[in-house]
């Protein structure tokens, strides 16, 4: 891959690990802004908001860690993940508890296709970026799998909304690993 080559295998770890750590932490207001709108529009859904938010907590604190272990800064893009995610997380929250879903869902199919290809790419060079990456997997696929319970897929309103938000996603890691 190109940002392979162009990074050494522990800068390329590191610039990694800053992503996903700017990722949390727009997953962080995503799930922010859905339970403050879900408290009104579908409150059946805010247990299960809080319970993905608290483990996107966890991990932007795995990769914060393996950051400052390693002496390296937060991505340029935190803010805007940030900010990014809170619109999100605001706006699919106003469409409801069908949108909520689908945006979990689209956003962790991406994140999940880039967790893969991140452990391949570094599996056997950066092994304390494999084990911070390894740590959060299982909960990003569980969270994919427990939204997709609740998704009507072929709604329009799934339709339309997940290859939007799954662009934003792409896009947002790809501007991470830019900046």
């Amino acid at each position: 891959m190109a940002i392979a080559a162009d990074l050494g295998v522990t800068d390329l770890g590191s610039r990694i690990l800053k992503v996903n750590h700017a990722g949390e932490f727009g997953a962080i207001a995503i799930y922010s802004g859905q339970i403050a709108i879900a408290r009104l529009v579908a409150r059946d859904l805010v247990p299960e908001l809080i319970e993905f938010r608290s483990h996107e907590r966890r991990h932007r604190e795995i990769f914060g860690a393996e950051l400052a272990r390693r002496g390296r800064r937060r991505c340029r893009s935190y803010w805007l993940c940030g900010l990014g995610g809170l619109v999100l997380g605001l706006t699919t929250g106003v469409l409801g508890r069908s949108a909520i879903s689908a945006t979990t869902v689209a956003v962790e199919s991406v994140v999940l296709r880039h967790l893969e290809h991140q452990l391949h790419m570094l599996r056997g060079r950066d092994p304390a970026a494999v084990e911070a990456i390894s740590a959060i997997t299982e909960e990003e696929r569980a969270h994919h799998d427990q939204a997709a319970l609740h998704v009507d897929e072929g709604g329009l309103l799934y339709r339309v909304l997940r290859p939007v938000v799954s662009m934003a996603t792409e896009s947002v890691i790809w501007l991470g690993m830019k900046l």
